[in-house]
């Protein structure tokens, strides 16, 4: 089974992007997924599309959740996969 790969979205001054990150790190291994972080601070386009929602987490161009991470979403995302 190959690796998913998410990215997550975010400023690295935002706290929630930090706890989103760490809520991730225990699910990796089980649901079989990698995190990429992507700092969107000066990024005009980016922070035009997840500015106000940061942290997003992000499969792809498929939006998972944002602000909190919602297991529910992400494990729902793997059994569509």
């Amino acid at each position: 089974m190959a690796t998913a790969h998410l990215t997550v979205y975010g400023h690295p001054y935002c706290s929630l992007c930090q706890v989103m990150i760490e809520a991730l790190a225990p699910l990796e291994k089980a649901l079989g997924f990698e995190v990429a972080w992507v700092d969107i601070e000066g990024d005009v386009a980016l922070e035009q599309r997840f500015g106000e929602l940061v942290p997003v987490l992000m499969a792809g161009e498929i939006k998972i959740c944002h602000y909190h991470l919602d297991e529910l979403a992400l494990r729902q995302h793997f059994n569509r996969s």
